[in-house]
């Protein structure tokens, strides 16, 4: 059985690196024919951006925007250059948020996550994932198929009716959520049906805890976490070696800091940016909103690209604080105005029936820093008063939290 994919997955990291980095100015002129990207990027010169640090330069989208902006130019909010017709499928999630699917194969390069999770021509798949307006099920469907599996279009729910269809089928492979799965074989159990054709699954959509993956290899059933999006499909997805989520070729990932575009170092927490080498539908530096890491060296299965630890929660930390909302990047702001600052976080707790905001500050030398002058920025920011606390390097819980609200109520 072929192990990898294609050469792709195993070639020098610098090779794949420098192909990446080769593609972006082009990327980014492509990009710059929609009205909406021109506007977003505006002032860039696409020539200029040919390294990471002059991505990096370029300001976030936020997926959290698309909603606003795609309302005020439909569809696609002028980020999107090809007319709706030039693609195959055009789907809209909750948002709602409009997506293309492009007309090539494997649109949304899953694949090669299928493929590491074992599937191989002549399986039979069945897939959970919706097929109804969202494009979850198109984008292991398509994958699937790109390797010559049969695929089930089941969609979600319907269980009886699914039970009926993995009797007729014999399906080896599973693709949806790890919570669907596990109803499915409850009650195929419960009602004495046979579930032992399924030999493999790709999960996504919710947690995959380690008790459940026990559970499911219990049953002779392989499974394998997928990190993907609706608007650029497979981004990283889980290998034998179980280390970790292995990038997608054709994909930029980064990590920075929540509420900024700024990278963090190398095992840090923080929010997932993805830039898209899609020609038809390029994304520059698309925040998700999720929290991840990048993880050091190589995952031991022998591809070589970058690995992130998966999904760790979510960035988005906004919250309202005395009936006005705080931001991470007001945060961040404090942090530019006072350079001689580490990593920060700001607390919000409940004292005396009234909300609190403390702001700890990492800092290698506390008596180098006017902490009343930090507070008056704090204030000036975020339109409310809150206090200061200095703590050492390395203090800081890693957990991509730049806001924790850790108010509680009796």
């Amino acid at each position: 059985m072929k192990e990898f994919y294609d050469h792709r997955e195993t070639r020098d990291p610098a090779a794949r690196e420098a192909e990446l980095l080769a593609h972006l100015p082009t990327l980014v002129a492509k990009a710059m024919q929609a009205p909406g990207w021109a506007q977003h990027l505006s002032g860039i010169q696409p020539l200029d951006i040919t390294s990471r640090e002059a991505l990096a330069s370029l300001p976030v989208l936020r997926k959290s925007d698309l909603p606003a902006l795609q309302s005020a130019a439909p569809p696609f909010g002028g980020y999107v250059g090809d007319a709706p017709g030039s693609f195959s499928r055009l789907f809209a999630s909750p948002g709602p948020i409009f997506e293309p699917e492009g007309a090539q194969a494997d649109p949304w390069r899953s694949a090669r996550a299928l493929h590491a999770a074992g599937f191989r021509g002549g399986d039979v798949v069945l897939n959970t994932f919706s097929y109804h307006l969202t494009p979850g099920g198109f984008i292991l469907d398509s994958g699937a198929r790109a390797l010559g599996c049969a695929v089930i279009p089941a969609g979600p729910g319907n269980t009886e009716q699914q039970l009926q269809v993995i009797a007729a089928y014999r399906p080896t492979g599973y693709t949806g959520t790890p919570d669907f799965l596990k109803i499915l074989l409850e009650a195929a159990d419960a009602a004495g049906l046979d579930t032992s054709s399924f030999r493999r699954a790709v999960v996504s959509g919710a947690a995959f805890p380690p008790s459940l993956q026990r559970a499911f290899a219990e049953r002779g059933i392989d499974g394998y976490q997928l990190y993907a999006v609706a608007e650029c499909g497979a981004i990283a997805y889980e290998t034998p070696a179980r280390e970790g989520l292995v990038v997608n070729e054709d994909l930029i990932v980064e990590i920075v800091r929540p509420g900024t575009g700024d990278p963090v170092a190398e095992g840090e927490v923080g929010e997932v940016v993805v830039t898209s080498l899609d020609p038809h539908h390029p994304i520059l530096r698309l925040a998700l909103g999720d929290l991840s890491a990048i993880m050091p060296g190589t995952s031991p299965c022998g591809r070589t690209n970058l690995r992130i630890r998966g999904w760790l929660g979510r960035a988005d930390q906004t919250t309202k604080v005395k009936g006005m909302f705080v931001r991470p990047e007001q945060v961040a702001e404090i942090g530019r105005r006072h350079p001689e600052l580490g990593k920060l976080r700001l607390v919000v707790t409940r004292e005396d029936e009234m909300d609190v905001m403390t702001l700890q500050a990492e800092t290698a030398n506390a008596d180098l820093v006017d902490a009343a002058a930090v507070g008056e920025t704090l204030q000036a920011v975020a339109k409310l008063k809150g206090g200061v606390s200095l703590v050492s390097p390395g203090a800081l819980p890693n957990d991509g939290k730049v806001i924790a609200d850790e108010r509680k109520y009796d």
